[in-house]
């Protein structure tokens, strides 16, 4: 099982913590996946914001209480700005070396 973050609207809003208008409503859903190609759809996670700029991760009223491992544990490629889980060397869309 993977978890894959999924955009559910392309609105902008106010981040909580830098107040730009750079946090955007997403969902963690869980897939299986073959080869890190997530395939089939098993879970549907809770709606959260997401800032693009700070990188912080707030409930959808702005609380940044959510602190669910999954949302933080997973780095972005630099290459290509996939998430990426931990403990992973390369990147599994694109091949870039994480750091």
């Amino acid at each position: 099982m993977q978890p894959k973050k999924v955009q559910v609207d392309d609105q902008a809003r106010a981040c909580p913590r830098c107040g730009l208008p750079s946090a955007r409503l997403k969902r963690l859903d869980h897939y299986i996946s073959l080869f890190f190609i997530p395939l089939i759809p098993i879970k549907r996670g809770e709606t959260f914001l997401e800032c693009t700029r700070c990188g912080g991760v707030f409930d959808e009223t702005g609380h940044s209480h959510v602190s669910p491992t999954e949302f933080r544990s997973a780095q972005t490629c630099p290459q290509c700005g996939q998430p990426v889980s931990p403990g992973f060397r390369y990147c599994p869309n694109c091949g870039q070396r994480i750091s």
